[in-house]
């Protein structure tokens, strides 16, 4: 006799949907055991390496790498769909006083008011809104951020490339080839990783045949959860906390005798090095020494190296955000800024799902195991305790 979905046992439930395969996938590749990341094929170490954020943009959206005329002609889309309206910018001094995840939320989602395709969910204008929303997206964060010291915003730079603007608009202030790069590089290594929790929630959302501007707002209110997208953060304030590499045995010391956790280490899929790590600790190496700050590297480096070292056999080790957050302190980005960044990778990869989802959709709706009481009798209000 066939089982139905509700004769399940609850030994048969999979909490968080642990190593759970829900549907198939052409964007990225995973193995966790090998600590390996592909995107469409490609090791992120090639990427990461040789590539530029606005090739992979491609990549990912349109499934393979782009010539040389593929390549100019897409980056100039995405210079020239930068700006965002003035009602945008409105709104977002309205909200100047919110954390710039919730900003950024907002601001995504009033750009469906005025985007022409909002309601056309075909994989190709899926495609062209994530071109539209990646190139947006800097310019929601960066006017947010201006608005909210009371400056006024910096108009997008289409003279620079996705990198350098979106520094420019945020610090007014062209920058420096090597700081430009080191952005592209991390925005590549954020730019898609599966179904992670946001990813997920992503295409919850378009699966019930929703829009795109929806779903990317979904995937943005994820990612801001601290379980998810946090750490980064969490892990510089650990390093301003210890203040010199000579305090950090201490520190760290009390950590363990208390049961603490040290955070930037551990991942629900890697059981070796995460891959995008390696990338950001040699650039946070270099950065911290350019800037004359290299205490910084040093505290992070004792923590990796001389305690958290003995968890390796446990399959633990330092993940993307272990460094990215050292990185950004050292160009000078506030600490609440650090998720937004994460979040600004990551639409084309959130795109990328829900264009899957669109082309194949069934609506994504597991049960849950009924533990509570049975068919209790009901008592009029006047006749309870």
């Amino acid at each position: 006799k066939t089982k139905s979905a509700w004769d399940k046992n609850p030994e048969e439930i999979i909490k968080g949907l642990k190593d759970v395969y829900f549907d198939t996938t052409t964007s990225s590749f995973i193995d966790g055991q090998e600590g390996k990341l592909l995107y469409r094929g490609y090791n992120i170490h090639d990427l990461a390496e040789k590539s530029t954020f606005e090739e992979v943009v491609y990549l990912l959206l349109y499934g393979k790498l782009p010539n040389k005329q593929q390549l100019e002609e897409f980056d100039q889309t995405m210079r020239a769909n930068r700006r965002i309206p003035d009602e945008v910018i409105q709104v977002l001094d309205l909200v100047k006083g919110s954390h710039p995840m919730d900003a950024l939320r907002t601001g995504i989602s009033a750009l469906a008011a005025f985007d022409p395709e909002v309601k056309d969910n075909s994989v190709e204008a899926t495609i062209r809104k994530g071109v539209r929303l990646t190139a947006q997206g800097p310019t929601i964060v960066a006017a947010h951020h201006r608005l909210r010291q009371g400056l006024e915003p910096v108009a997008p730079d289409p003279s620079l490339n996705h990198a350098g603007n979106f520094l420019k608009m945020l610090f007014d202030e062209v920058p420096d080839q090597e700081t430009t790069d080191l952005l592209d590089v991390d925005f590549i290594l954020h730019a898609e990783h599966g179904s992670n929790a946001s990813s997920f929630g992503a295409r919850v959302t378009a699966s019930t045949i929703s829009d795109l501007h929806s779903a990317v707002t979904t995937g943005v209110g994820v990612l801001k959860g601290p379980a998810h997208g946090g750490a980064a953060e969490e892990v510089m304030r650990m390093a301003l906390d210890i203040g010199q590499p000579e305090n950090a045995e201490d520190y760290c010391r009390n950590i363990l005798d208390n049961g603490g956790r040290f955070m930037g280490f551990g991942h629900r899929v890697y059981r070796a090095e995460d891959p995008h790590a390696r990338h950001l600790r040699e650039r946070s190496r270099i950065l911290s020494e350019k800037v004359g700050q290299p205490h910084w590297f040093q505290i992070l480096t004792y923590v990796e190296e001389e305690v958290m070292v003995r968890y390796r056999s446990r399959g633990i080790f330092v993940n993307v955000d272990f460094f990215a957050g050292s990185i950004y302190y050292l160009l000078g980005i506030p600490d609440d800024l650090f998720i937004s960044i994460f979040a600004l990778g990551r639409i084309a990869g959130w795109t990328l799902q829900c264009a899957e989802q669109f082309e194949d959709n069934i609506l994504l709706r597991p049960l849950m195991e009924y533990t509570g009481e049975m068919d209790l009798e009901y008592t009029a209000i006047g006749d309870r305790s």
